[in-house]
C-alpha cells in the first residue's frame, strides 16, 4: 500500500536544490565545493531595507496580514508598476505572496485544470513543469535553440497552440539562459496570444532589474492583451531578498480574487516583517539608487568574465546573455567521449564528474528542457568563478 499520494508521487525533485545538496553534502565532508548551481545573489539585502524590517518588529506589525498582502504595499506595487513599467493596477489587483514561486502557483492552480495544456518555451525554469503536474494539467513544449537566443518565435507559438491551450507560461530575463525578449519580440507573442482569447498569459518577470540590455519589457503593456496577462514578480533577485519570501501578481481582477482564495486556504499571507522589508524596497527607484545598481553592474562585469573564461574550454558553446545570472552552454561535444575510465553520456554525466572531481556544482540542462546544456551560475566572486572555470577546464582536459 502506498502512503504519499499519487499527486506526490508524481513530482520530482528540484535539480537545482538536489544539486546544492550534494555540494553541501560534499562541503560537510571538508571538501572545498564551489557552488554555481544554485539561483541566488551572493550579496546581503541592503541596510535600509533591513532597517525597515526592525523598526517594523518595534512597531508590533507582527500579527495576521490580510491574504493578499497590506494594502499599503499593494498600493506600492501598483505605484511600482506605473513607474518602471507603465503598467496600470489598482491594489485589488494585487496578490502578494511566499515567493515569486507561490504566484505562480497561484496562477497556475487558478487556471488550469485536468486536460488544459500549458504551453512553456524550453530552456525553462524548473519548477514549471511540477507546478503544471499539481493543476493536472498537460504542459506542451517548445523548443528554443541556441541559434535563436533560446527565444520563441510567433510562428512556433501558434503553432503549438490547440483548442485546449489555457496558459502560456515564460519568464523574461530567463532562468535558466538569462535570454531577454525585446519589445518587438513580446510584440509579436502577443499579437498571437490576441487572437486566442481563452489563453492567458503568466510572465515571471523576478529577474526584471537584472538586465543588461537596456529597459525591461513587460508583455503586459500591450493593452490588447493586458486583460489576458498575469505578471509575477518580487523582491528576491533585484534587491538580494530571497529568504524574505515576497513575491507579487498583478492580475485581472478575477484572477487576483481567486488567487486569494485559494492562498486563504492554503497559507494566508506572508509574513508580516518580509511586507514591510518589501515595502521600502518596492518604494524606491530601483534606477536611481547606487546601491541597486552597483549590484547589476558586478552581476553585468561577471557575465563578461564567465563568458570570457569558457571560451578556453573546448567544446563549451554559449550564447550571450542579456539578464539574469546564468549562462546555459551546450556542451554536446562531450557526450560519447570517455576518458579511459569514465564515459560520458549525457549532461547529468558531465555535471556529476565536474562535482565529483573539480569540486564545482553546476545543474544539468534535462532540469530544464534542454538535455544538450548545463546551467552555471555567476552569482559567486570574480576570484570564485575563475577558480570554478579553471577546475572546469582541468577536469575535462581528457575527454576533449
Amino acid at each position: 500500500m502506498e502512503i504519499l499520494s499519487e499527486r506526490l508521487r508524481s513530482l520530482s525533485e528540484s535539480e537545482t536544490l538536489a544539486m546544492t545538496r550534494k555540494s553541501r553534502e560534499l562541503k560537510d565532508q571538508g571538501i572545498d565545493v564551489i557552488n554555481l548551481s544554485i539561483g541566488e545573489p551572493d550579496f546581503n539585502t541592503p541596510d535600509f531595507i533591513k532597517d525597515a524590517a526592525i523598526q517594523a518588529i518595534h512597531d508590533n506589525h507582527t500579527h495576521y496580514a490580510p491574504v493578499s498582502g497590506y494594502y499599503e504595499l499593494r498600493e506600492a506595487i501598483a505605484a511600482k508598476l506605473t513607474r518602471d513599467n507603465h503598467l496600470q493596477y489598482k491594489p485589488e489587483q494585487i496578490v502578494v505572496s511566499g515567493g515569486a514561486k507561490q504566484s505562480i502557483a497561484n496562477a497556475v492552480l487558478s487556471l488550469v485544470g485536468p486536460g488544459d495544456e500549458v504551453i512553456v518555451p524550453a530552456p525553462y525554469w524548473v519548477s514549471y513543469k511540477e507546478i503544471i503536474k499539481l493543476a493536472q494539467g498537460t504542459p506542451v513544449y517548445i523548443q528554443a535553440t541556441i541559434d535563436h537566443d533560446f527565444k520563441i518565435t510567433p510562428g512556433q507559438l501558434e503553432a503549438a497552440i490547440t483548442d485546449n491551450t489555457k496558459v502560456l507560461l515564460y519568464s523574461s530575463p530567463c532562468n535558466p539562459t538569462g535570454s531577454v525578449y525585446s519589445r518587438e519580440e513580446l510584440k509579436g507573442i502577443a499579437e498571437v496570444i490576441a487572437k486566442h482569447p481563452q489563453i492567458f498569459i503568466i510572465s515571471d518577470e523576478i529577474y526584471e532589474l537584472i538586465n543588461f540590455a537596456g529597459k525591461h519589457e513587460s508583455i503586459a503593456q500591450f493593452d490588447f492583451i493586458r486583460d489576458q496577462v498575469v505578471t509575477i514578480n518580487g523582491v528576491s533577485k533585484g534587491f538580494a531578498m530571497t529568504g524574505w519570501r515576497v513575491g507579487y501578481m498583478a492580475a485581472p481582477i478575477t484572477i487576483a480574487k481567486a488567487c486569494d482564495k485559494l492562498q486563504g486556504q492554503v497559507t494566508s499571507a506572508t509574513c508580516s516583517i518580509s511586507q514591510y522589508a518589501a515595502l521600502e524596497a518596492i518604494k524606491i527607484d530601483p534606477y536611481k539608487s547606487e546601491e541597486i545598481q552597483s549590484m547589476i553592474r558586478i552581476f553585468h562585469e561577471r557575465r563578461d568574465l564567465i563568458l570570457e573564461l569558457l571560451k578556453d574550454i573546448p567544446g563549451f558553446r554559449t550564447n550571450v546573455p542579456e539578464g539574469a545570472f546564468y549562462v546555459f552552454p551546450n556542451i554536446k561535444y562531450y557526450f560519447g567521449k570517455s576518458n579511459g575510465s569514465f564515459t560520458i553520456n549525457n549532461a547529468k554525466d558531465v555535471c556529476l564528474y565536474i562535482l565529483e572531481q573539480a569540486h564545482v556544482a553546476l545543474v544539468p540542462g534535462d532540469a530544464f528542457g534542454n538535455p544538450n546544456c548545463v546551467r552555471l551560475s555567476y552569482a559567486a566572486s570574480k576570484e570564485l568563478l575563475i577558480e570554478a572555470v579553471r577546475r572546469i577546464k582541468d577536469a575535462l582536459k581528457a575527454f576533449a
